[in-house]
Formats: C-alpha cells, structure tokens, sequence
C-alpha cells in the first residue's frame, strides 16, 4: 500500500513537472497573452457591474495616436472593442488620446481622462452616464484638468492615473519623460467636480530612480506602493519598477527587486510596461504591453498582456515573470466551443517577411490558432485575397467572428461555405461594410465543412488583409453590451496600379540654367525650380545631372497620388553624388506635408546623411531609418527606398544596405512630390542623375534591374 501510493505521488509530481515546465511561446496556438488582439498599449483595467473594461491607447500608428478605443468582457476571455464618442477640443482636431483612465464619481457617473500633446502636453476630461459614452467635456473652454506646466513651469502633463484612497480622496499621479523633469507630479483631485487639481507637487527624482513615465499608484494594507516605467517605451529596456511610503505624498523608498517586469531572455517578450493591476480577491494581476514580434521600429506597435503579480510582504513586490502562457481565467465563460481551433487552413497568399533581422511567415494556420500575438497576412496589399478553413467534417455553423489587424478601421469582405468545396454559397456578404471593430460578427444557420472569407479592400490604403483569429460556433450565445461603431465616412483605400509615377529625363534638357522639366511619369506635370539649380555634364562619367547648389525642383502642378497616402507602399529611386555627407539635412526626395498631423510615422522622405534620418525620415529619430553603412562621398550612387506596407528596405548600388518593419500614415493632403529638399527646406547639395518615383515596392530582383537600366541616364 505505502509503494503504491509513493508510486502515486512520485507520477503525479512527475506529470505536474512536466506539465509545468512544458514551453509555452508567441506562436504557441492556444496562448492567452496578448489578451486580444490588435494594436494597443498603456492600458487601465476596471470593473463595473459585471464587465470588464480595458482602456488603452490605440497604437501602430502616428506616434500612438488612433481612435479613442475600450475593450469590454463578461468573462475575461472573449473580448470585444469599442470606438468611444470623445469631443474634439475647439480649435484642434485631436489625434492623440494617450493614457485613459477612468473613474467612477460619488454621482455615480463616469469620467474619463487623456493625455494629448497637440495642444501642450495636457489631461483632458470627460464625463459620462455609462463606462463606454458618449462623452461631454468636463470643461467647456477646453481647460485642461491637468495642464502643462503644472504644477511646476514646463513640466508635462501626461500619463495620468488617479487612485482613490479609503477617506475617499482622489490622488493623481503623472508624467512623463521624467528623467528630464525632475520626477513624477502628485496632486489630489477635487471630488466633488473631478474636473480640477489642488495641492500638487512634484516627487523628487531619488524617490523613483531610473524612471520615464507612467506612474501608478495602489494600496496595500496601509502601504502606499507607487509603480512606474523606466528606461524607453522605445525598445527592450523598457521596464516597471516601484518604490512605496506610508503616505500618498511620500517620501518614496525605492522597492526591492527593481526592475520587478522586464524584457525576458530571448527577447519574445520585448519591452513590456505601462501597467495597471487588477485584484481579485487576495490576488493581483499586473495587466501591461508588450513589443510586437517581428519588433516594429519606434516601438510602438504593442499589445496587451497580463500575468500574475506576487507581493512578498506589504512593501515588496517580487519579479514578474512575463509569459506567452498568461493566467489562469478567473472568470467562467459561457460562450460555446470554438470549432475552428487548429482547422486546417489555406490562403491565396502569405506575406513572407524577410529583411537584415527578421525572417518570419505570416502563415494562413494563425488565423485558427486562438493566439492574439500571430496573424495571417497576404502577401501584398492587393486585393481580392481569401482564406479558407476546412472544418474536418461537415458541422451546423450558426456564428462566425472575425478579428481583423486594425480594430478601428473597417474591412470590406464576404464570406461563404460549401461542404464540397467546388459548389459555394453566401454566408455573410459585408462587401460594402464601412463599419470597424473586433471582432465582427454574422450569424446564419447553415451546415458545412468548409469557409471562405475574401478580404476586398480596407478602410485605408496600404493596409493588407490580415486576420488575428477567426472563430466559428456551432450556437449562438450571448454579446455583452452590443455596442457597434459608427459607420465611417472615408475610404475604402486606393489600390496600387504599380505605375511609374514619376521619371525625370534629362537627355533632352540643355546644359544650363532651367526653370522646368517635364515629368515624363504617369503622373505628369512639369517640375519648377526654386533657388539655384542647373544641368550640367559630369565629362569623365558621361553623365547629365542636375546640380542642387541651394534650391529644389517641386511638382506643383500635380497632387501627391492618393496611393501614397496612409500606408500606401512605394519605390523612390535616384542616382546622386555629394562631396559631403557628414552633416544633416540633404533631403532627396519628399512627398509628405509634415504640418498637417506633424506626428511620427505621418512624414516620409529619403535622405542622404550620416544622422539618424540617413535614410528615411519619419519625424520622430526612433522611426527613422538610417544607412547601415554610409554611402561613400563624392562617388556616384544608385540610392533606391522601397516600403511595400510592412518593411521599409534602402538599397545603395543594388544591394540591401539597411531594413526595418514599419507602419505608416503618410499624410499628403497639402503635400507636392519635391526633389532636393523636404517641405520645409533641408536642402540636398550635389548632383542628382536620375530620378524615378513608384507607387508599388520593388523587390531585390527589380532593384538590381533599375540599377542597370538607369546607371548612364
């Protein structure tokens, strides 16, 4: 009896270890992190009534600056996003909505705040009947509930999280970029208006050493623990720290254990920060983003992510450990089997991305793998693309929900079943669809073993057919809440006609001065000197040039093609020669108005500099591209920039010289194609042989082709 029960514990330890050691990744099918899918970050985690509710920034696009977006559940598990109705300010059309928080009043009405930089660095508020809107402003005249300079001169306010303490004070703390500024700001809310800020001061910088940005504050039997994110949100050094005092005021201790959350050893969890915690019970959760993977340059295509957070005593918190795995729900879910779960799938392309860092498949088997961190994508942004699921037997199919890439974007689509696969019925047609969200759901009752879903355009150009997950249900079951977005009224994108949009020849123009030369692109148009700008002979090259001394050649006759706009993909091609290159500045060739939005990730140019922008310019130097290795001065080079919706590649006389995966929201409404300088001057001073412009992205092969083709032009 005693062997036979030792044998009982010895099996059940070893199972257990095996199970607890078993190797849980990013492209694990089944993962619970990230949470949902989609592109988010800085999240604040509440609950009201019985729903959960996730407030974050909308990332992957213009420094962060997506809709004002919640995600909202019953059971923690299936989650469903929201586009909140949020009030411009009067004079600023707003694009930031950075940092929600939210609180529930003594009036029982709710109020939500943002940190937005448009107009100054400042915490806007808002209120509410109910968690999710519409919204009124708290302040009429546009007041800031907590402006820049406050509580001291240039001090920004952003990354607000108020805390309300047992004798029902409000506390807020903020800032960001800290290390700059001296430390983090605390203040007490007025709670009777919750629209204004009194008795604020800042946290001196020893209190919460090595920090950036977005403090959080929280209680534990008596102990004040005050959390915040260290290093850059920009890549792998981002990181959660704390210190905690006896008072919301401070002074602060520096905790153990710091950085408590942090990148882990093989980098699959890359920069996670910008936390709220959640408690259930006697245990709490440390909810957070992370890094994309394949990594994003600028970091800021995150996502939303949760594990377990452990205090060892009152003020000691021990080191997360960030997982792919997640935690184990705590909340029961009503909602049926999904019967799509690892089908087995086939698409009519996937995108292959392979750059100087990354080799990774965005394979079709994603979309069926209930794993928030993995999406099918096409191979292009061409359109129609379709995917198909093979359910393995004919099955009663009554719901399917599909969670595209961008939560906030609409995506025009069809879906349809057969039980052969030769003869195809209509399940859902949603081909005119111009409403977003996640995920997007139709429910018919039909029997069949296989679906179809062709994707045939996006709400903006560039974007591609691409799916986090699609889940089918064999029954209906309830929807919390059933909010739906407003239709939108823009869109859908312009689809490449991979034309040559621009071509300068100059075997026609005359050695001398010029006031125009004709764009032989399908374009058109005629390009008009600004400044000093000649033709002449390079005699020992045989090559015509255009010499940019202090001027510019700008395309006002014709608009920039809206198939550059957003993310649309291109190839900007040119052959140069400079004297000097150590020095800033020397802009090839823009087509992006920088003023409009004035936002990373909204301007695009290709330059010719050893800076930070060498290569490609983006507003913001952790988007910007440059050359890995500089091109050599005074030596003719064959330059080509090449960006075909989700990598960015420069290529210097045929071979790749550097790469990074990017998202982009070019803004050309009041821009003009401009050789030699961008729209606010940076003036390119050398000599510019040829110049050819695309509105698709060239591979390796047609780079090497243009090279050769352009080379004595």
């Amino acid at each position: 009896m005693k062997k036979a029960y030792l044998y009982f514990v010895f099996t059940s330890l070893f199972v257990s270890g095996i199970f607890a050691q078993e190797t849980i990744n990013n492209n694990s099918p089944g993962a619970k992190n990230p949470i949902f899918p989609g592109w988010f970050a800085d999240p604040t985690i509440v609950k009201f009534g019985d729903i959960y509710y996730i407030y974050a920034t909308t990332d992957n696009e213009m420094l962060g600056s997506g809709a004002p977006t919640l995600w909202y559940s019953n059971d923690f598990q299936n989650w469903y996003n929201y586009t909140m109705e949020v009030p411009t300010l009067s004079d600023v059309n707003l694009r930031n909505f950075w940092a929600p928080d939210i609180l529930q009043g003594a009036d029982g009405r709710y109020y939500l705040y943002f940190g937005n930089c448009q107009a100054g660095c400042n915490i806007y508020g808002y209120v509410s009947d109910t968690p999710y809107g519409p919204w009124t402003k708290l302040h009429e005249d546009d007041k800031p509930v907590i402006a820049h300079g406050y509580p001291r001169e240039g001090f920004p306010s952003l990354d607000a999280q108020f805390f309300r303490d047992e004798d029902g004070k409000i506390y807020a703390y903020w800032g960001t970029w800290v290390h700059y500024n001296n430390g983090y700001a605390v203040g007490q809310l007025n709670n009777q208006t919750m629209g204004d800020m009194f008795e604020s001061k800042n946290i001196p910088l020893s209190q919460t050493p090595k920090p950036f940005e977005a403090a959080y504050m929280m209680k534990r039997n008596g102990k004040y623990i005050l959390m915040y994110s260290g290093a850059s949100c920009h890549d792998e050094t981002y990181n959660v720290r704390y210190s905690y005092s006896d008072n919301p005021y401070g002074p602060f201790t520096p905790g153990q254990n710091n950085p408590i959350l942090s990148t882990n050893a093989d980098k699959s969890v890359h920069g996670p920060g910008h936390h709220s915690v959640y408690q259930n019970n006697n245990d709490y959760y440390i909810v957070y983003h992370r890094h994309d993977y394949p990594f994003t340059a600028g970091g800021l295509a995150r996502q939303i992510c949760i594990d377990s957070l452990i205090f060892e005593n009152d003020s000691t918190i021990r080191k997360v450990i960030p997982s792919h795995k997640g935690v184990y729900y705590f909340t029961k879910s009503h909602v049926p089997t999904d019967i799509a779960y690892l089908a087995k799938t086939k698409a009519s392309s996937f995108y292959q991305l392979k750059s100087l860092d990354h080799n990774y498949d965005y394979l079709s088997s994603y979309a069926t793998d209930n794993n928030n961190a993995t999406l099918w994508k096409a191979a292009s942004s061409s359109f129609p693309q379709n995917l198909t699921i093979d359910l393995g037997k004919q099955k009663k199919i009554s719901r399917i929900m599909t969670q595209f890439e961008f939560a906030s974007y609409y995506y025009q689509y069809k879906i349809e079943y057969s039980v052969d696969e030769e003869k195809w019925e209509l399940y859902a047609d949603k081909s005119q669809n111009r409403t977003s969200g996640s995920p997007l759901i139709d429910d018919k009752n039909v029997n069949a073993r296989y679906l179809k879903l062709t994707v045939l355009a996006t709400e903006k150009t560039g974007l591609y057919a691409a799916v986090w997950n699609i889940k089918v249900y064999e029954e209906l079951f309830d929807i919390p809440l059933h909010l739906e977005n407003k239709p939108s009224n823009e869109g859908p994108g312009i689809i490449s006609k991979k034309e040559l949009l621009v071509n300068l020849d100059l075997n026609e123009i005359p050695i001398g001065t010029l006031t125009t030369i004709a764009n032989k692109g399908t374009l058109g148009g005629n390009f008009t000197k600004t400044g000093e700008v000649t033709i002449e002979m390079d005699e020992a090259e045989g090559i015509k040039y255009i010499n940019f001394k202090n001027g510019a050649l700008t395309l006002n006759d014709k608009p920039v093609p809206k198939s550059l706009e957003w993310n649309g993909a291109y190839t900007v091609s040119v052959w140069v020669k400079n004297s000097e290159v150590n020095k800033a500045d020397e802009c090839l060739v823009s087509w992006c108005d920088r003023h409009e939005w004035n936002l990373a990730n909204s301007y695009n140019a290709l330059f010719y500099n050893s800076g930070k922008y060498g290569a490609a310019a983006h507003l913001e130097y952790h988007f910007d591209m440059t050359y890995r290795t500089l091109p050599i001065a005074n030596q003719w080079h064959h330059i080509v920039l090449t960006f075909d919706g989700v990598v960015e590649k420069v290529y210097v006389n045929g071979e790749l010289n550097n790469s990074q995966n990017m998202t982009l929201a070019s803004c050309i409404k009041n821009a003009k194609i401009i050789l030699g300088a961008s729209d606010v001057g940076e003036n390119f001073t050398g000599y510019m042989a040829s110049v050819r412009m695309y509105d698709y992205a060239m591979n390796k092969e047609e780079v090497v082709i243009d090279f050769i083709q352009t080379k004595k032009n």
